[in-house]
Formats: C-alpha cells, sequence, structure tokens
C-alpha cells in the first residue's frame, strides 16, 4: 500500500501517539505523563511547543481523541475528520522546510501544538479515506494488547502491531495444540 509521504508520516506518528496509552504502550502503562516524555515523542516535530503542563494535557486528550477516530467505519471518520479541521479552521497550503520537500501543512507553526497534531492526522486520514482503506487503520490481534497499526503490507493481512504481540500469540496458540 503506497501513501505519500507526509500521510504516512502523519499516520504513523498518530500511532506512536496513541501507543503511549496504557494497554497500548510497551510497558502496560501511560507513557505520556511527563513533559520529558512528550519531548522524546516530538523529535523532528516542527512548531510551536509551549513545554508546559496545559501542552501535555492537551496533547493527552488529543491521543484519547485519535484513537477513538482511528477506528470508526469510512464514514463515521469523516464526520470526525471534518470536524477535526473545522474546529482548527484548517487552510491547506503547500510548504517546504528543513529537510522535506514541498508538503501539505493546514495551520500555522505557531498554532497550539495539539491542534496542528489534530489537523495533520485529519490530513493523513483524509487520504485513507479517499482511497477506501479504512482497513488498514488497525488495533493489534492479540487479546491483551490495544496497540495500533498502520498496515502497509502490500495484501493487507497485517494482524499485530508488534512481532512481539504476534510471537507471544502464537507462542500461546501452539503451547495449546501441544497441550491437547
Amino acid at each position: 500500500m503506497l501513501f505519500a509521504p507526509d500521510t504516512e508520516e502523519a499516520l504513523n506518528f498518530v500511532v506512536d501517539l496513541a501507543n503511549t496509552s496504557p494497554g497500548a504502550s510497551r510497558s502496560g502503562g501511560d507513557e505520556l505523563t511527563t513533559l520529558e516524555q512528550l519531548d522524546a515523542l516530538l523529535v523532528g516535530y516542527t512548531g510551536r511547543k509551549d513545554r508546559d503542563k496545559a501542552e501535555l494535557a492537551a496533547v493527552r486528550e488529543t491521543r484519547d481523541l485519535l484513537r477513538e477516530v482511528w477506528v470508526l467505519d469510512r464514514d463515521d471518520a469523516v464526520d470526525a475528520v471534518n470536524r477535526m479541521l473545522r474546529e482548527a479552521h484548517a487552510v491547506p497550503h503547500l510548504v517546504r522546510h528543513d529537510d522535506y520537500d514541498w508538503h501539505i501543512h493546514a495551520t500555522e507553526p505557531d498554532a497550539p501544538l495539539a491542534e496542528r497534531i489534530r489537523v495533520e492526522a485529519a490530513m493523513g486520514l483524509i487520504d485513507v479515506i479517499r482511497m477506501n482503506e479504512t482497513g488498514r487503520l488497525r488495533v493489534c490481534g492479540a487479546d491483551d494488547c490495544d496497540g495500533l497499526f498502520l498496515d502497509l503490507s502490500r495484501n493487507g493481512s497485517k494482524r499485530f502491531c508488534s512481532v512481539r504481540c504476534g510471537n507471544r500469540v502464537n507462542m500461546t496458540a501452539f503451547r495449546a495444540r501441544r497441550n491437547r
């Protein structure tokens, strides 16, 4: 599956952000509770960063919203994406900065961080919806994991958020078969 590079980047960031939540993170706990954790997540993210508790809280709210949108059916996702863009008064425009060639931004660099995250996610989701590929937005198939992932495999058959989850599920199934 091929999406535009900025679409893949936006969607992969949603996965990284969403997978800091309890039940989806590697530790099983919330991995977005400190400003240091937020800074680590935002490596390479350009624009305004206030680096305060209010910004952290707003990004955590955005994380929860994006987790909800990720699992919506196509028509409901359209409503959510349109709402995110409308609330931010998003105006798509082409920009080139740092080492990135021309790509789309829909907010100004000085807009609040959580708003920019929502709008960039919405812009990525637009491509997924237009291509009728919402089935590529998945939740891990492991019973004990809520991790999100973007299935970019050729045949769309990926089932787990990580090799770790896949191996754990396969080992459990193997042991169950062996013990029969």
